[in-house]
Order: structure tokens, then C-alpha cells, then sequence
């Protein structure tokens, strides 16, 4: 499995990845799922990855050589959004090639992208590509997307993030994020790739790679535990007396009401047998 994110702000992109692919608990796996894309002073493009490993490198490998996909390849296309539906293109064909495959052996084709950059003299904009090859871009109201192990590291980006967050506060919640993802999740592991694109820069000016050792990332994953700790402690236990109004809990719901208790239905009442005696022998009457 694997984790990754990328948010799309109005002074930039934000990417970050984790590296870790599994077959099982004791079968662990190194793989980078970054991959950049830089024409000097004219294009810059990033893509994650999320799926069956085999299926995105070979999308990858299509990428990196160049190969027409219906006249055109991500060195040639006028803006990201041609630049997508060429990654798209790249799933297609790999489709094309494996799907039966994979069908016949039982394995499900698995591929997800996250894609984005920016062509000189457009907007940077950021995209989910999905295993058909068909797309989604992020919008002012969307904009941020998660592919693999998601759930984890969601509520901090709904929480804190919208489109005007400055890039060195969003690159804080990725980090987060993806902070509570490791620490729920066995299958999401370090080292990490993250890359901070500023927009108009057309080149990657911040891109790293950390580690267990690295020191902001340690400081993260200390500090944001303890707060959880500090704020969980902070809010009060909930009052069943209804003494306190700001901590009741026993307040009716104004939609619905009380959840109704069903007892066990008694046995019916049925009268006992009366016993009539004749001479020498007893005879049971039932009423």
C-alpha cells in the first residue's frame, strides 16, 4: 500500500510521498513513488503513484521515453491539462497490453495518479488520475488530492486547509498528515519525497527526502501527539446529571427522540390445572 498527497494553493503545489510497497507483514519493499519532469524555463510536472507497482512503472517508463501517445508526449503538450490526458493515454496503453493478463491470473488492474505541474504561462494545477485514464482536476473549493491509504490523514487537511494557505503552513499539515497515516498504518512507511513547487518557478527548488532522522519530521511526530494528548485532556468529561449546561449530554435531540428500550415479552398467565377427585381416583380438569 502506500500514502500519498498533493495540495493545489494559489502560490503553488504541494506534494509528498511515502515509499513503502507490501506483499505481507514479512514481505517489505523500498520504492519511490515520485516522479519529476522539468523542461528549464518552459514546463514542470510531478507524478505519485498508488497501486499494483508493476502497472505504474510501467506508466512511468512510457513517460520517461517520450512515446507519442496520439501525436503528442508530456515534452510537447501546450498546457498541463493536455499534459494529463497523455498520462491518461499512458494508462490506456498499458491497459491495452496487460489487462488479459492480469484478468487470467485474478489480479485487478490497479493504478492511481496524482499529477500536476505547470506549462509557462499557465496557472500550476493539479490533477486525480484514475485507472481508465479518465481525470479530475482540483478546484479553489477541492484542492487537495489523496490516493492510496487516505483516511488516516484526512481530517488534518479538512480541517486546516483551503486554497489560500501559505505553502510552508500547507507543507506542515502533508506532513501531518501523513504523520498520523504511519502511525495507524503498517503498510504507509518512510523515507519520504517531498516537494514544494512555488508557482512560476518551473523547476524544483524545494525537494527532499526524509528519514527517521530528520529533524523537522521528528519534531512533528513528537510535538503533534503530545498536543492531541494536551487538547484531548483539555476538553471536559461529559455531565449525565445535567449539572453543567455546557458539558450536558443527557439533552434531548430536538429531530428524534429517545431510543426506546424493548423488555422481554412475559410468558402469558395460564391457569393452573384443577384436580377433581372420584372415589379411589384422581381425574385432572383443564380449563
Amino acid at each position: 500500500m502506500t500514502y500519498c498527497v498533493g495540495l493545489c494553493l494559489k502560490d503553488g503545489l504541494v506534494f509528498l510521498s511515502d515509499s513503502r510497497t507490501n506483499a505481507g507483514v514479512d514481505q517489505i519493499g523500498t520504492f519511490r513513488k515520485m516522479t519529476l519532469f522539468q523542461k528549464n524555463n518552459d514546463r514542470f510536472f510531478a507524478l505519485m503513484s498508488a497501486g499494483n507497482l508493476a502497472i505504474t512503472q510501467a506508466v512511468k517508463e512510457i513517460l520517461l521515453q517520450a512515446q507519442l501517445l496520439n501525436g503528442e508526449n508530456l515534452w510537447t503538450v501546450k498546457n498541463s491539462h493536455d499534459a494529463a490526458v497523455v498520462v491518461g493515454n499512458a494508462i490506456k496503453k498499458v491497459y491495452e497490453r496487460d489487462h488479459k493478463a492480469l484478468e487470467k491470473a485474478g489480479i485487478d488492474f490497479n493504478c492511481n495518479l496524482i499529477f500536476g505541474g505547470q506549462v509557462k504561462g499557465e496557472s500550476a494545477r493539479l490533477f486525480n488520475i484514475y485507472s481508465a485514464g479518465n481525470f479530475i482536476e482540483a478546484t479553489p473549493e477541492t484542492c487537495y488530492f489523496q490516493i492510496g491509504e487516505s483516511k488516516y490523514g484526512k481530517p488534518i487537511l479538512d480541517r486546516v486547509l483551503n486554497h489560500s494557505t501559505p505553502l510552508n503552513l500547507a507543507t506542515k499539515c502533508a506532513l501531518i498528515s501523513m504523520d498520523s497515516t504511519l502511525n495507524s498504518n503498517i503498510s504507509v512507511g518512510l523515507p519520504l519525497d517531498l516537494l514544494v513547487y512555488e508557482k512560476n518557478s518551473l523547476k524544483a527548488s524545494k525537494l527532499v527526502t526524509l528519514d527517521e532522522s530528520n529533524p523537522y519530521f521528528k519534531m512533528i511526530h513528537q510535538l503533534w501527539g503530545e498536543k492531541l494528548r494536551d487538547a484531548f485532556n483539555s476538553i471536559v468529561e461529559p455531565s449525565w446529571s445535567g449539572k453543567y449546561k455546557s458539558s450536558a449530554i443527557s439533552t434531548p435531540a430536538k429531530k428524534m427522540g429517545a431510543v426506546p428500550i424493548n423488555h422481554r415479552p412475559q410468558k402469558a398467565n395460564r391457569a393452573k390445572p384443577q384436580v377433581i377427585t372420584k372415589v379411589g381416583k384422581p381425574i385432572k380438569k383443564t380449563q
